[in-house]
């Protein structure tokens, strides 16, 4: 941790930490940056946004050919714009799923009326390369591919490297929602032939709320004319907004948010970069997860298929605990977790993502042991924690 980072970490925290996957704590830099009103049309404001613009593509790739596009809204409207404005009437998309996230995407094409098919492999269930190519050898008028890097139902970091390759090799294009990873797990766009990568401002660039963005190869892009089926989620006419009017949204824009987001990328440069990052969550996870099991909780997910953002930890099977009076206990102590999002397993979440360290996991994992009431509310069980009868498979 640089002296700048560190001292970052000593001003702050004043309320209670966010340990969930977005929104999440920010630094007081971030939010500092929010105390300025700037004008949409002026140009201070608008070549802040081709900065932005500009370092969020090189984030993503050294290859030349990529843009980057931002969109007004929550993470889901911007998957939606990426959706309802690539495919055309003609193209076939397969959804890979395997939790809330990528169900959702199927979602959107059933109200958007895109043609799609949904490989649905359940939400504790992994998701292979050659459940990919067994799909896509079966069904020759898939033209698109989307999928979820980091499904936060459970916390899976699912294999992007392998399966991109397999979409790559049926020339589909290849659209990932790396909503909960980029700028937190490095991801080279060029190197995996990813055509349009979606995230969102307040994930692991440490921003607030408030627009997502694209990654697009700009070939790619080019050929979406005409395609949205929404006037204001229409993903190219927004990109040809911004590039023919230097950094112009074609709607009101959030400001403040694009404010925090450049100083909260500054602030990434400064940590070193995405690969410091990463290396910083594995940290929090580490510390998180070996605090958890000294104190017999037990994780969901086997660890090789973990991500460093958000963890699920089974429930105890105790008659006396309630996830409220657990989670009213933990924030008074300074800490937000997360409730389970898995319909087949009793569990809770904690992200380690945002302006949190090391240390903050050490004091979480101190209130935690001061919070479990049940222990001394009920007579103890065989075991804490309750385990699945079976892991779901596609």
């Amino acid at each position: 941790m640089t002296e700048s980072l560190q001292s970052h970490y000593d001003e702050s925290h004043e309320d209670y930490l966010l340990l969930t996957p977005g929104p999440l704590t920010t630094s007081p830099g971030v939010r500092a940056a929010m105390n300025q009103d700037l004008s949409t049309w002026d140009c201070d404001y608008n070549d802040r946004v081709q900065w932005i613009r500009s370092a969020l593509t090189k984030l993503a790739t050294s290859a030349s050919g990529y843009t980057t596009v931002l969109m007004q809204g929550c993470g889901t409207g911007t998957v939606e714009a990426t959706i309802g404005s690539v495919l055309s009437e003609d193209n076939r998309l397969l959804i890979i799923a395997n939790g809330v996230y990528g169900l959702r995407i199927a979602e959107i094409a059933r109200y958007l009326g895109i043609k799609h098919d949904v490989l649905d492999c359940g939400e504790l269930g992994e998701t292979s390369p050659e459940m990919v190519r067994d799909r896509l050898q079966s069904d020759p008028f898939i033209t698109h591919v989307v999928l979820v890097h980091c499904e936060t139902t459970t916390g899976r970091l699912n294999p992007l490297p392998e399966l991109a390759q397999v979409v790559k090799e049926h020339q589909c294009c290849l659209i990932v929602d790396a909503m909960s990873s980029f700028g937190g797990v490095p991801i080279d766009v060029d190197g995996l032939g990813i055509d349009f990568l979606i995230s969102s401002a307040n994930k692991c660039v440490q921003g607030v709320p408030g627009f997502g963005f694209v990654v697009a190869r700009e070939e790619a892009l080019a050929v979406c004319a005409g395609r949205a089926r929404s006037l204001t989620l229409d993903l190219y006419a927004q990109w040809r907004c911004m590039e023919d009017n230097g950094g112009k949204w074609r709607f009101t824009s959030p400001t403040h948010t694009v404010l925090a987001f450049q100083q909260a990328l500054k602030e990434l440069d400064e940590e070193g970069g995405i690969s410091a990052r990463y290396q910083r969550y594995r940290d929090n996870h580490r510390t998180l997860v070996d605090g958890m099991q000294a104190l017999g909780f037990k994780c969901l997910l086997p660890v090789e298929s973990q991500s460093p953002i958000i963890t699920s930890f089974y429930t105890p099977d105790h008659p006396a605990f309630e996830f409220k009076k657990f989670y009213d206990l933990l924030k008074a102590k300074g800490f937000v977790i997360y409730p389970g999002k898995v319909s087949k397993a009793p569990c809770f979440r904690v992200g380690t993502i945002g302006h949190v360290f090391p240390k903050d996991f050490e004091r979480l994992i101190a209130a935690v042991k001061d919070s479990m009431y049940w222990l001394s509310e009920a007579p103890a069980t065989d075991s804490l924690s309750s385990c699945p009868e079976k892991v779901i498979t596609a």
